[in-house]
């Protein structure tokens, strides 16, 4: 049978109009011919839903009684058993009355769309869990009904129903949404235009995320490569330097100008080694951008420009934002910079921004490894200076009538090899030295067109020539050289100096660190290596990267031996040697952050073994009564039974021995409860997971509950899946859990203890009508020797829940406090389904909201 579809009206407030677009849909469906009936809606006494109601089928309500009141909730099997095509469902997120078959309605619609019923219905931005906070802190008010983002999320449409505040304001002072009497005091509250303006805010925020999500899988699934403007997106080009911080403010501000606006930074790093940015500068940026609210991103490319326009593309950008490119004047002549060839090529879906900043122009003065040394570009260029150069000046001056003497022609050729030392370096420079002394000999130096050199004067000038060459173009090359090392040692410097940093600091972790190698030298994998001896096989203390997993160093493309018995092993590429002294540093503090970690493990484990002998303590401490109390009255009855003067009545033996009976099952219970909280702080409970039916366990943890079958109310269906469990455990789990509910519980109030699944859960609720607990105190009451209230310690240690709450875990499940609707406290025992017994996976796949 297939899924049923689920589809949602979204509002931001009460009153917008949710639940009248849902009756108007049910009714443009029923003029289609479709089967389709009102499974519950509310309409609040508002006239205009009521009227909306007139024509459609309802399917009647279940009646329930609950503290001495009849309330109505939806008729879940009903409904089944009608089975329409439709079933319109108001207030999703609406907790039902205990006794019903769920605790919340999604968890109805659940089943009918598991059944393949359609289902149409209605939440309010407020109501989704994951805002709970945020509207808390806009209103003032705390959500009680929530439903789980992932359901709405799922649904297969989702429709926002939108109202201005005005408008809200003017129908709730027309009356059509509260009562009179109500009116003003909605209005000076939660009405209040601000508290209207900002959920609506939240309520088209949160659409427009999931279109967004939806557009995504779209273009994915239809390889769209076109960039559609739907939504700003703006991406920061970063080169590491400090106007990287000018651009990531500009970019957020253009992005705060348009609604939902999202700002991306990115950073290309070339595939030839360290990164020519400064690292400490691009963490600096990284926490900046992350701080505004944006993302950072680095990819690698060889081609800035392509990566980049690439990256933009592969996410949907529509704006790029770039910093003028800090190089002089003189720079251009190597090419028009990443700027102008990204403005250039990024067609007409892309805007580019070309930013202004205080290193504009001033050079890049970038520490950077061995881009440092001349690139290929300008060698390139320093060959055709070195090789053409003097061959377009010979031509020229062979062709104009024009006799500059030799000394001035040597000069013209001195600086074409000046020019190619200064492009090329080296090597270009001495091929224009000798291009060019053959050149003079042959058509300058008398006698032309032949090798030999008439005057003498003339082989001196040529030899003055050669050296002046060489000389100048060493001293290019020599410069170079030294710029190369100076830039580098200065980017080594910075890497170091940031990572001891982050480390002493003790902000790095393992596997943090081997990210940044892995960033830092541009490798596919990079992973910690060690065993204990030369013997023993190499174990993997961390890993990082997509690459194959190394299990021996020798594996590796790079292995960096830190000690005898550890290594840092890279995969991706060959390092060159140079890149090796860094690595070394990395390696030894991957080593350190891994003594670090183990160090720390071990202060945990000590921290483990001081809070087990402060419990030991407090355990001698709070056993002194409440064992000596129950022993007290055990020894005055069997004192008096024994007791030879005195002639006791069967009534009284029978009542001595009752509490003889009693003292000894509150001694068994305490000792009890005391053996299983010292199995789980030695860790030494070992469930035997077994397929148990909660029907066969919960009456068997009722047993020692006084009068169970009027404290207690039961309602676990049969028809619940199996729970993977350990049955002592969660025997002994439900127990405590029940007594603790039934010691609070006021007379008269049974304690309720209900069940249902829920995806590959159970969920069994213990619900009482004590005097509850602050939600600041909920996690407390699950504390060893902690006892909420004015309980008497006679009634117990405190260990209660903490030892059902520590089964619960050690059988993978959980264990949580709730409100009770109406006041009271609700403990949630949440139980993994047995695999071959667990509900089928519900498709929740999502399509384009309407």
């Amino acid at each position: 049978m297939a899924r049923g579809k689920l589809r949602i009206y979204l509002g931001a407030a009460p009153g917008v109009g949710k639940t009248y677009a849902m009756l108007s849909e049910a009714h443009r469906r029923i003029e289609r011919g479709t089967d389709c009936v009102v499974a519950f809606v509310e309409h609040h006494d508002r006239p205009r839903t009521e009227v909306m109601l007139h024509g459609l089928e309802e399917v009647p309500r279940k009646e329930l009684e609950y503290r001495g009141s009849v309330f109505t909730e939806m008729d879940v099997d009903a409904v089944l058993a009608r089975h329409p095509a439709v079933a319109i469902v108001d207030e999703l997120p609406h907790t039902n009355i205990p006794g019903s078959r769920n605790a919340k309605r999604w968890q109805d619609v659940e089943e009918l769309l598991a059944a393949g019923i359609d289902v149409v219905s209605t939440v309010n931005i407020q109501h989704l869990e994951s805002l709970g906070d945020v509207v808390e802190s806009i209103t003032g008010v705390r959500q009680k009904e929530t439903v789980p983002d992932e359901v709405v999320r799922r649904a297969d449409q989702i429709e926002l129903v939108d109202m201005s505040p005005q408008a809200l304001r003017r129908r709730m002072a027309h009356g059509n949404i509260y009562k009179p009497d109500k009116v003003d005091a909605a209005l000076s509250n939660y009405f209040r235009p601000g508290n209207l303006t900002a959920l609506r805010e939240l309520a088209l925020l949160w659409v427009a995320d999931r279109v967004d999500e939806y557009l995504n899988e779209y273009r994915s699934q239809h390889r769209v490569s076109k960039i559609w403007g739907s939504r700003e997106r703006i991406v920061v080009g970063l080169t590491g330097g400090p106007e990287g911080r000018t651009l990531i403010r500009r970019a957020v501000r253009l992005a705060e100008k348009g609604a939902g606006g999202e700002v991306l930074a990115v950073y290309i790093s070339r595939s030839d080694g360290l990164t020519s940015a400064s690292p400490k500068e691009l963490a600096v940026q990284r926490t900046l951008v992350e701080d505004l609210g944006g993302t950072f991103h680095q990819v690698v490319g060889d081609d800035i420009p392509v990566a980049l326009l690439d990256f933009a593309r592969g996410v949907n950008a529509t704006q790029i934002v770039l910093g003028v490119s800090r190089r002089k004047s003189w720079q251009y002549v190597f090419g028009p910079g990443v700027g102008a060839t990204v403005a250039r090529d990024s067609g007409p879906d892309l805007d580019v921004h070309l930013i202004t900043h205080d290193e504009a122009g001033k050079g890049r003065g970038l520490p950077v490894a061995r881009g440092a040394r001349l690139g290929r570009s300008r060698v390139l260029w320093g060959w055709l200076t070195g090789i053409g150069g003097p061959a377009l000046l010979t031509l020229l001056l062979t062709h104009v009538d024009a006799d500059l003497g030799l000394t001035n022609d040597m000069l013209l050729f001195l600086t074409l090899t000046v020019a190619s030392a200064l492009l090329g370096g080296l090597f270009p420079a001495l091929a224009s030295a000798a291009v060019g002394t053959m050149l003079l000999n042959w058509y300058f130096t008398p006698p032309v067109h032949r090798i030999t050199i008439a005057d003498p004067k003339n082989i001196l000038a040529l030899v003055i020539f050669v050296g002046v060459a060489v000389s100048v173009a060493s001293v290019v090359d020599l410069a170079a050289r030294r710029t190369h090392q100076a830039a580098r040692l200065r980017a080594e410097s910075e890497i170091l100096s940031f990572l001891a940093g982050n480390v002493l600091r003790g902000e790095t972790g393992l596997e943090e660190l081997l990210e940044r190698v892995r960033e830092t030298f541009i490798m596919e994998s990079a992973a910690l290596l060690e065993r204990t001896s030369d013997v023993e096989p190499w174990t993997c203390a961390g890993r990082v990267g997509p690459g194959r997993p190394v299990v021996r160093p020798e594996d590796a493309d790079v292995d960096m031996p830190v000690g005898d018995h550890m290594s840092l092993a890279l995969s991706g590429r060959v390092l060159p040697a140079e890149d090796r002294r860094v690595l070394a540093a990395f390696a030894a503090q991957a080593a350190v952050v891994l003594d670090r970690q183990r160090l720390q493990s071990e202060a945990d484990q000590a921290k483990e073994l001081a809070e087990g002998n402060r419990i030991r303590t407090a355990l001698l401490a709070a056993v002194s009564h409440d064992l000596r109390t129950p022993l007290a009255g055990i020894k005055a009855s069997v004192t008096s039974l024994r007791s030879d003067d005195v002639e006791w009545s069967e009534a009284d033996q029978a009542e001595l021995l009752a509490a003889i009976e009693e003292g000894a099952d509150r001694l068994d219970h305490l000792v009890g409860n005391l053996l299983d909280m010292s199995r789980l702080q030695t860790g030494t409970v070992e469930p035997l997971i077994r397929e148990v039916d909660l029907d066969e366990v919960v009456p068997l943890a009722l047993v020692g509950i006084p009068d169970p079958e009027s404290a207690v109310a039961l309602d676990i269906p049969e028809t619940l899946p199996m729970v993977a469990v350990d049955k002592g455990l969660l025997e002994r789990s439900v127990a405590n859990v029940v007594e603790n509910a039934v010691k609070y519980s006021p007379n008269g109030e049974p304690v309720v203890v209900s069940a249902s699944a829920l995806a590959d859960r159970v969920e069994v609720r213990v619900v009482d009508r004590g005097p509850g607990v602050p939600d600041q105190a909920k996690e407390r009451i699950f504390a060893p020797f902690q006892r909420y209230g004015d309980a008497p310690r006679g009634n117990g240690v405190g260990l209660g829940l903490a030892v059902a709450r520590g089964f619960a875990e050690a059988m993978g499940g959980t264990l949580t406090a709730e409100d009770t609707p109406g006041g009271g406290l609700t403990m949630v025992l949440t139980l993994p389904a047995a695999p071959s017994h667990a509900p089928t996976p519900t498709d929740l796949s999502a399509t384009a909201p309407s």
